[in-house]
C-alpha cells in the first residue's frame, strides 16, 4: 500500500466541482455549492445582482437572478467565500434557489455548462482534508454528524469534529515518538546506554500506552451511537408484548387482541431516551405451531432475539408459567435480559410466585408493570436508558479508528514483549514504526488513495 503525507495548506485540486448540497426533491430552498478556481467566474457569468451591484463582496449574501444566455432561470441568493476562508479552502460559491426539481436541474446544468464538474460523494469534505483544513478523523465526523440519529450521537460527532479524536491520537503519537527516540538512542549509542536499561525504562511505558489505546475503544458504545440500542420484546402469545410495544411508543403500532398468535411478524418502532435512540422490536409469540405463517414468525422472533442488545421477556402474572415459558428462558439464558412481569393491574396467579422461586432469575433483572394502564413504564424507560450506558464518552467512536488503535496497541505490545525476550532493539523498532503508521491512518497523517476512496464513499453528494 502506497502511503502519502498530507501537506497542510497546500491545495491539491485544479478542477472546479459543483453539486446540490441539500436533499433532492421539492422544498422551499435548495443550495447549490461550487468549489474550485473557477467558482467565482462561473457565478459572475450566471448571477445578476439586483440594484446594478457589480462587486462580489466576500461572505456577503446577495440577492439577484440566475440568467443564462439572456434567459432568467430563477431569482435567488448567492454568496462568495474566497480561499482560504471557506469549507474547502478553495474559492466556494453557494447559490440558494427555489427548491423545485426543474429549477435545481436547470441551474445545475448551467453551472456544468460553464465548466464545473459534478462532485463525487464527499468530494467537498475530501478537498477540505486534502487542503489541510481538517484531519481525516474530523472529515469522518462530518458524515457522522449528518447521520446521527440521537443527540448523544450528534454530540460525539461534534466532539470529534472539534478535534477530540485528533488531540487524543496526537498525544499518543507524541508519547510513542518519545519512546522511539529512546530506542534509537540505545541502538545508536550502545556504549552510553545499556540495552537492559533501555528495555527496563521503555517496555513498561509501551504497555501503558497500548492499554490507553485499548481503553479508548468501545465497540458496543459506538454501535449504540450509530445504530441505537436494539431491544427485542419476546415471550409466549398473549403475554402482553404488543401492548408493551404500543405503550412504549405511545401509539397503536402493533395489533392487540385476546386471540393468541395475533403478531405473526416482527413489528418495530423507536424512541429517544436522553438522546439515545432505542429500537424496539415486537416479535411473534414463541410456541410450537403447525400453522405455516405463525411458524415463520416464530423463526424470525428467534433470529431477532439472537441479534438484540437486550431482550425483554414478558410474562403474564395472571397465568402460571408453563413449559413454553421455560423453553424461552432456556433460549435467552446467558444473554442480557430484563424479565417483565406484566398485567400487574390484574390478580396474580397463585402459582406464579411458586414457579418464579424455582427459576434462576436475578431479582435485579425483573420488573413488574402494567402495559395496559402504563403503570411502571417510567421505571422501564429508565432501565432501558441505563442499559444503553454512556456511549460517546471515549475518544474513539468509529469502527475504523478503533480497528487501527487496536492494531497499534498490538504492535506496541509485540515490541514490549520482544524487548523483554531480549531480541535486538532494531527488530523491536519495526513494530514501533508500524504502531506509529496505524495511528497516522486515523488522522490522515498517512493515507492511501484506496483509504480515502473507502472513507468518502460513505458520504452524500454535496458534502
Amino acid at each position: 500500500m502506497i502511503l502519502y503525507t498530507v501537506q497542510k495548506g497546500e491545495q491539491m485540486n485544479t478542477s472546479t466541482i459543483a453539486a446540490l448540497a441539500t436533499p433532492p426533491g421539492q422544498g422551499g430552498l435548495a443550495v447549490i455549492r461550487i468549489s474550485g478556481p473557477d467558482a467565482v467566474d462561473i457565478l459572475k457569468k450566471l448571477f445578476v445582482p439586483a440594484g446594478n451591484q457589480t462587486a462580489f463582496v466576500d461572505r456577503m449574501m446577495m440577492y439577484g437572478h440566475i440568467v443564462l444566455d439572456g434567459h432568467p432561470l430563477d431569482e435567488c441568493m448567492a454568496v462568495v467565500m474566497r480561499a482560504p476562508r471557506s469549507y474547502t479552502r478553495e474559492d466556494v460559491v453557494e447559490i440558494q434557489v427555489h427548491g423545485g426539481e426543474q429549477v435545481v436541474s436547470s441551474v445545475l446544468k448551467a453551472v456544468f455548462h460553464l465548466g464545473a464538474e459534478a462532485a463525487e460523494p464527499g468530494e467537498f469534505t475530501r478537498r477540505a482534508f486534502e487542503n489541510g483544513r481538517i484531519d481525516l478523523s474530523q472529515a469522518e465526523a462530518v458524515m457522522q454528524l449528518i447521520s446521527a440519529t440521537g443527540q448523544q450521537a450528534a454530540d460525539a460527532a461534534l466532539r470529534q469534529l472539534q478535534g477530540g479524536t485528533l488531540r487524543f491520537v496526537k498525544k499518543a503519537q507524541t508519547e510513542l515518538i518519545s519512546l522511539m527516540a529512546g530506542v534509537t538512542a540505545a541502538i545508536d549509542y550502545p556504549e552510553e546506554i545499556k540495552e537492559e536499561e533501555a528495555v527496563g525504562a521503555i517496555a513498561p511505558d509501551l504497555i501503558r500506552l497500548a492499554d490507553k489505546l485499548l481503553a479508548a475503544c468501545d465497540e458496543r458504545g459506538a454501535a449504540v451511537l450509530d445504530e441505537g440500542l436494539r431491544v427485542v420484546i419476546c415471550g409466549k402469545p398473549n403475554a402482553g408484548k404488543s401492548s408493551l410495544l404500543n405503550a412504549l411508543l405511545m401509539e397503536d403500532r402493533a395489533i392487540v387482541t385476546d386471540i393468541p398468535g395475533t403478531t405473526r411478524d416482527t413489528v418495530e418502532g423507536s424512541i429517544q431516551l436522553d438522546g439515545i435512540r432505542i429500537h424496539l422490536k415486537d416479535t411473534a409469540g414463541i410456541r410450537d405451531s403447525e400453522e405455516t405463517v405463525e411458524r415463520i414468525g416464530v423463526n424470525r422472533a428467534r433470529e431477532a432475539i439472537k441479534s438484540a442488545d437486550l431482550r425483554l421477556m414478558v410474562l403474564d402474572i395472571g397465568q402460571k408459567p408453563d413449559a413454553e415459558d421455560e423453553a424461552i428462558l432456556r433460549l435467552i439464558e446467558g444473554m442480557d435480559n430484563l424479565y417483565i412481569f406484566n398485567k400487574s393491574d390484574l390478580p396474580e396467579h397463585p402459582g406464579f410466585s411458586d414457579w418464579l422461586q424455582g427459576q434462576h432469575i436475578p431479582k435485579d433483572e425483573t420488573m413488574t408493570l402494567s402495559a395496559q394502564l402504563g403503570i411502571g413504564l417510567d421505571a422501564l424507560r429508565a432501565r432501558l436508558r441505563a442499559a444503553a450506558g454512556n456511549p460517546g464518552q471515549n475518544a474513539l467512536t468509529l469502527a475504523r479508528h478503533m480497528k487501527l488503535a487496536r492494531q497499534a496497541a498490538e504492535a506496541l505490545k509485540r515490541a514490549a514483549q520482544a524487548m523483554q525476550d531480549g531480541l535486538p532493539l532494531d527488530l523491536c523498532a519495526v513494530d514501533l514504526n508500524e504502531a506509529l503508521a496505524r495511528l497516522g491512518e486515523i488522522t490522515g497523517d498517512n493515507f492511501s488513495e484506496a483509504l480515502l476512496d473507502e472513507v468518502f464513499a460513505t458520504f452524500c453528494v454535496g458534502k
